[in-house]
């Protein structure tokens, strides 16, 4: 038997610690995903011997450079938070501000009155009815517009 036997690696803790604190098999996948993407961001530096500014400079790579979305930069903070805290047992200190994903605005798509009277201009049938009724019905303008385009749509496809 090998008295002289290394700790285990990074990697192999971090599982172990996801495992015995029962996160999901998803998440342990992620997590480490995230980890050795941020070892390798730093040219394959311990993280022990890395802080609060690498965390940093890794999220603004994230934002700026790669462009990511706002919850995928959250996930890969988490995922350097549970290495700190729970894998390292040391404390992340200080990460600063730092610029974060911007989540998309959603604007309502509305047709316009013309826009709607031309769409209807090219059903027939029982999707003029159904798309005039839903139309006439007062649907709230944006689902009334989702509604149009998908009865439109479907008939184009129909009719092909």
């Amino acid at each position: 038997m090998d008295t002289h036997s290394k700790p285990p690696k990074l990697m192999d803790r971090v599982r172990a610690t996801l495992r015995v604190k029962r996160y999901s098999p998803r998440t342990e996948k992620t997590y480490c995903y995230w980890i050795r993407y941020f070892i390798r961001f730093h040219g394959v530096r311990h993280p022990a011997g890395m802080g609060g500014a690498e965390v940093r400079a890794f999220l603004e790579h994230l934002a700026v450079e790669r462009r990511v979305a706002a919850a995928t930069q959250n996930q890969a903070l988490n995922a350097l938070v549970f290495l700190y805290r729970h894998v390292l047992d040391q404390p992340l200190g200080d990460i600063g501000l730092f610029s974060r994903a911007k989540r998309p605005r959603r604007l309502p798509v509305v047709l316009s009155h013309e826009d709607v009277m031309r769409v209807l201009s090219h059903l027939s049938g029982p999707m003029h009815l159904m798309a005039t009724l839903m139309y006439g019905s007062g649907f709230g303008s944006s689902r009334r517009a989702d509604y149009v385009s998908a009865i439109s749509t479907s008939t184009v496809r129909s009719s092909q």
